[in-house]
């Protein structure tokens, strides 16, 4: 069997880019190896770019493929092309990096190289760092929540943007949700658009509670969860056509309104976007022309609060902002909801599979529980993923509770 070239050398456009190791597998269900995903990206450039190009980008880095290690890099690797552009972004710590700006077919090529699966951008622009072009709607659903659902509440949110003058652009997380990427004006700091985010979170809730939540702790949600942090400064997703880590190699596809009622997201993968690509093109090709303005959200937003709803919590490790609500889960008050700590992973998959241990270990106290109950909590830290798993044992009679130590 001849032996496998150590690296090859793409000529694209007019850049070239040296392919290592090119038949290491990233994806091995999906037999996915290194030069797959360079071609893939090279396929589908002028959709990635639209969602990822000119923006600074954090570089999610996968060395030994899907179901190894893998980190969040923010800096630039010092080794890179001279026609690479970076930007420095500042952070909320206080500290800086310059990172990646992807502009050519060839930059995402050589992202690609670094085993970089996934797109993560800043909602910012190189030439403005400070003012977002992108509202960012993050559609989670808690667990047993299907697709028909979050559906559902993606055209609520759709509804309530058009009312305030806004257009909505759906497309799959690549994952189990939705994301509704909005482009704005570059009027507003990131607080005001976290802050129009966390008001059109509350009035897709207020319009359909049983079906949605602004609730940013666990314990306290039930359907689909709007995650209005997504928008807090260097908080990233996934971009439009991103390759995402699942075994079927899935994508993060941009669609119409009226194709998200009619798809399945495991129909869009690495294989299959580019056909797609060429058959149709890109269903957010016009996305730029639609840039709207923040105004009517951040006038709801006022209207909340004079009514009672003041700021929401932030993510770890952000400063106390001012009019923040106490920064704990209600189980830490005096009256705690029991709730336990199960396992530590850190990896989704491990972290679900010690879910379903522990319930097949305590029947009793399981038959009780709904699948909210199960709480996988995703925990970053600086370059890193971590996932707690917790249950909650509300539903559980006393005297079935197994014993276990308060979560903190």
């Amino acid at each position: 069997m001849a032996k496998a070239k150590d690296e090859i050398r793409l000529t694209i456009v007019d850049r070239e880019v040296v392919v290592t190791h090119p038949d290491k597998l990233l994806i091995p269900d999906a037999k996915v190896r290194k030069l797959d995903l360079v071609n893939y990206y090279v396929a589908v450039a002028e959709g990635a770019l639209r969602g990822a190009g000119g923006r600074p980008c954090v570089l999610v880095r996968y060395p030994d493929g899907f179901g190894g290690e893998f980190f969040f890099q923010k800096r630039a690797p010092a080794t890179r092309p001279e026609w690479l552009e970076v930007a420095s972004i500042r952070f909320p710590s206080g500290r800086s990096a310059d990172e990646v700006v992807p502009r050519h077919a060839a930059d995402l090529a050589w992202m690609a190289n670094l085993a970089c699966l996934e797109l993560h951008p800043h909602p910012v622009r190189a030439d403005d760092l400070d003012h977002p072009d992108e509202l960012r709607v993050d559609l989670d659903p808690v667990p047993g929540v299907e697709w028909p659902q979050i559906r559902q509440v993606a055209h609520l949110v759709h509804e309530a943007l058009t009312q305030v003058g806004l257009t909505g652009w759906p497309k799959t997380s690549g994952s189990r949700g939705v994301h509704v990427l909005v482009r704005i004006e570059r009027r507003w700091t990131f607080d005001q658009v976290r802050r129009a985010a966390l008001a059109l979170a509350r009035e897709v809730e207020r319009r359909a509670p049983e079906l949605a939540t602004s609730a940013w702790w666990k314990e306290e949600r039930r359907g689909v969860f709007i995650d209005y942090n997504q928008n807090a400064k260097d908080r990233t997703v996934s971009s439009a056509y991103s390759v995402r880590p699942r075994p079927d190699a899935r994508v993060s596809m941009p669609l119409t309104w009226q194709e998200l009622d009619h798809c399945d997201p495991a129909d869009f993968t690495l294989w299959t976007v580019p056909e797609r690509w060429q058959a149709s093109g890109d269903a957010h090709a016009a996305i730029d022309d639609h840039a709207g303005s923040l105004e009517p959200l951040l006038e709801l937003s006022a209207r909340q609060e004079a009514e009672g709803q003041g700021d929401a919590p932030w993510p770890p490790h952000y400063r106390k902002a001012p009019g923040e609500p106490r920064r704990a889960p209600p189980s830490t008050s005096r009256r705690a909801t029991p709730l336990i700590e199960i396992a530590r992973a850190d990896r989704e998959a491990d972290a679900v599979a010690a879910a379903e241990a522990w319930k097949a270990s305590h029947p009793q106290a399981a038959a009780h529980l709904e699948p909210s109950d199960v709480l996988v909590d995703r925990m970053r830290g600086r370059s890193s993923l971590w996932y707690r798993v917790r249950i909650n044992l509300t539903r559980v009679p006393p005297a079935l509770r197994p014993g276990a130590r308060k979560s903190a």
